[in-house]
């Protein structure tokens, strides 16, 4: 796989994450632990994103 076409799938996981996060966020049964798990997760694809671009 490309480095390009990696890149993309990375960045469209995690525009996907955001999209989940924002929903949970506005769910009053979604759990602190699900959320925080969540936005790890997204945090953990924006560093790779970062490191494999620069």
């Amino acid at each position: 796989m490309a480095l390009s076409s990696h890149l993309q799938q990375l960045q469209l996981k995690h525009q996907h994450l955001s999209k989940e996060v924002e929903t949970a966020q506005r769910s009053p049964s979604c759990d602190a632990l699900t959320l925080a798990e969540l936005k790890k997760r997204k945090l953990r694809l924006k560093e790779q994103i970062h490191r494999l671009s620069h």
